[in-house]
Order: structure tokens, then sequence, then C-alpha cells
């Protein structure tokens, strides 16, 4: 997955869509997963990292970022 081109992400976690006007902000594990995209990381390196960052199930981790990536596929951010 990759964020797409026209998308602007800040450092803080603001999101903005100039085709939209929508702009979303994310919480840290947002931003991170955010940047793991704009390094093109696989979902297998991204759940691996927040795994090894946070003290967080498997299970949980994985039900988190595939409903992530279906918010962010949703409102057209990512490819």
């Amino acid at each position: 997955m990759k964020i797409r081109k026209n998308i602007a992400v800040s450092d803080s976690g603001f999101i903005f869509n100039p085709l939209t006007g929508d702009s979303f902000s994310v919480n840290p594990i947002g931003q991170s997963i955010i940047n793991s995209f704009q390094e093109r990381k696989s979902d297998k390196e991204i759940l691996d990292d927040i795994l090894q960052e946070y003290r967080i199930d498997k299970n949980t981790v994985e039900k988190d970022l595939n409903d992530f990536i279906r918010m962010l596929e949703n409102y057209k951010l990512i490819d």
C-alpha cells in the first residue's frame, strides 16, 4: 500500500486530501502506519513494528490495522 501522491501528510498526523477538501487527524499509531506506508513497508512489517513498539496482543493489532487500512481505502487516501 502507498499513500496517494496528492495526499498531504504532516509530521503531526494531519492528513489533507486537496481533491476533496477532506482533512483528518491520526493518533501516534496511525501516524506510524502512515509513515510506514510512505516507506513502502508491507502490512506484515507494519504489524511487527507495532507489536515491537507497544504492548498489545497480535489479534488486536491485526484487527485494528485492517480496520485502519479499510478506512484509508474508503476515504481514497491509499492505493
